[in-house]
């Protein structure tokens, strides 16, 4: 680390000289204007004159249509504003595989195709996206995913359970847009000035969108669970409806500490969420004791289910704990 001395001009002028090393590596020399970026007790300088889009190229020549799909949203999650695939020849397999890949990535659009480049571009507008608002979202779709799978599985309804499988992208979709600008945020402060929240807030909202991302991912298991399933005796099934109301109450109780910003309604609502997943193991042994009068097949199709609805309540509780951590004193 260097230090530099700060100075008075003009008798009421603050200036600092810039270290001659990192001056030279960014081009700034006499005449060359920078940006200066508040962030609390720090500043942060960055040349105006450096282009902060991103492009990225990636050669897809050997590659399935699935490492192209994980490719491109690495990619898009990672910050790159416009993607360039490369091949031998754009082909009907590759065209399907990079509509699917835009299909889950809110803002990406193919903007143009050649012989054996395809051009993908991020379009949305930063500056108008709330990770708030985005997660508020993320909890409305997971939790509805939730309930109609526990109603599937208690009705036995394929066609229900098919389609809360089937809403597992929306989730994704939501989830992919929030990695995306918080590890934005780590690397300019321009995105953070766009969000309009510090970086530990956007980390404690990306901690807390990755628990509903994981609640959906258990909603879709408890989906396929219910498709597979043939019957489900009555007790059973008026258990796991008692199980799922305690964790609809964790969950929504967790995710209203985190967007609060009282911090004292955030404590008082987040302990709640985590005192609630604590006593929700006698309930889960009660249900494991009915399974065990079933053959072993069906009670394990059904352990299933109520492990992946366990662990909703567990992830509830980890919202709970970044809710604490957004509310606790900052030092």
């Amino acid at each position: 680390m260097e230090t530099r001395k700060i100075q008075i001009t003009g008798g009421s002028t603050y200036t600092v000289s810039l270290p001659k090393g990192w001056a030279k590596r960014n081009d700034v020399t006499e005449g060359s204007v920078l940006g200066i970026h508040p962030d609390e007790h720090t500043l942060i300088l960055a040349p105006t004159h450096i282009d902060n889009s991103t492009e990225g190229h990636l050669d897809v020549t050997d590659s399935s249509d699935e490492e192209l799909v994980r490719s491109v949203i690495a990619m898009y999650v990672s910050g790159f504003e416009r993607i360039t695939l490369e091949m031998d020849r754009v082909t009907t397999d590759v065209r399907r595989a990079i509509r699917s890949a835009t299909k889950n990535l809110a803002g990406l659009e193919v903007v143009e195709e050649k012989n054996r480049t395809v051009t993908v571009q991020v379009l949305f507008d930063a500056s108008q996206f709330s990770i708030s608002n985005t997660i508020a979202r993320m909890q409305v779709i997971a939790l509805g995913m939730l309930n109609d799978a526990i109603t599937a599985l208690k009705e036995l309804d394929c066609t229900l359970a098919r389609d809360v499988v089937d809403r597992d992208n929306d989730v994704d979709r939501l989830w992919f847009v929030i990695s995306r600008m918080f590890r934005k945020s780590l690397r300019t402060p321009t995105a953070v000035e766009e969000l309009g929240l510090p970086r530990e807030r956007c980390f404690d909202f990306y901690t807390g969108a990755r628990q509903l991302e994981r609640i959906a991912d258990h909603a879709a298991k408890i989906g396929t669970v219910a498709i597979d399933l043939e019957t489900i005796p009555e007790d059973v099934a008026e258990s796991v409806t008692k199980l799922h109301e305690e964790t609809q109450v964790i969950i929504n109780t967790a995710i209203e500490a985190l967007l609060t910003d009282d911090r004292e309604d955030a404590t008082r609502l987040a302990n709640r969420a985590r005192d609630s997943v604590s006593t929700m193991d006698e309930h889960i042994r009660a249900i494991n004791g009915l399974l065990r009068n079933l053959d072993s097949r069906h009670a394990q199709q059904l352990r299933l289910g109520v492990d992946s609805l366990s662990r909703c309540a567990d992830y509830g509780g980890n919202l709970a704990e970044a809710a604490l951590q957004k509310a606790a004193p900052r030092p």
